[in-house]
């Protein structure tokens, strides 16, 4: 269950740690937070332009930069930022994927390219969707992205 947090005139919903796995998407794009990732290996082509525009479609506040998918998250302290850096940690060690995490005080930027095939893989939307789907935001101006 989200605990709501009033910020101003907002509410953050905060990941509820223990329920993660049980986290749903609308009827987006083959609902990409419900699906698990495939081992990649070299030989295994990276996504194609076409591709990845339309699986990024289905992610909002993420951006193509530099041949990854990133999106920034801002929280109003560094429990709540760490907090939220443990549930991707938790998602990456679930589906063996991992992502490159900037973290300083308020902010954590969480980058996902797939290394092993020098591009992006359906893998790094597939976890984009699940830590896109940790924080719900509702008119709250701190947050990028979301």
């Amino acid at each position: 269950m989200a605990i709501s947090t009033p910020i101003g005139d907002s509410l953050v919903k905060e990941p509820d740690l223990f329920n993660i796995a049980g986290v749903k998407m609308g009827g987006n794009i083959c609902d990409l937070s419900s699906r698990h990732c495939k081992p990649c290996e070299g030989g295994t082509p990276p996504l194609a332009g076409e591709e990845i525009d339309r699986l990024l479609g289905a992610l909002p506040g993420w951006e193509l930069q530099d041949g990854s998918i990133v999106r920034r998250f801002e929280f109003r302290n560094f429990y709540r930022t760490m907090a939220f850096v443990n549930a991707v940690a938790w998602i990456a060690h679930m589906e063996d994927h991992h992502p490159d995490l900037e973290v300083s005080y308020g902010v954590c930027r969480v980058s996902y390219t797939t290394h092993a095939i020098g591009g992006l893989s359906e893998n790094d939307f597939i976890c984009a969707a699940k830590v896109g789907r940790l924080i719900q935001v509702e008119g709250n101006p701190r947050t990028k992205g979301g």
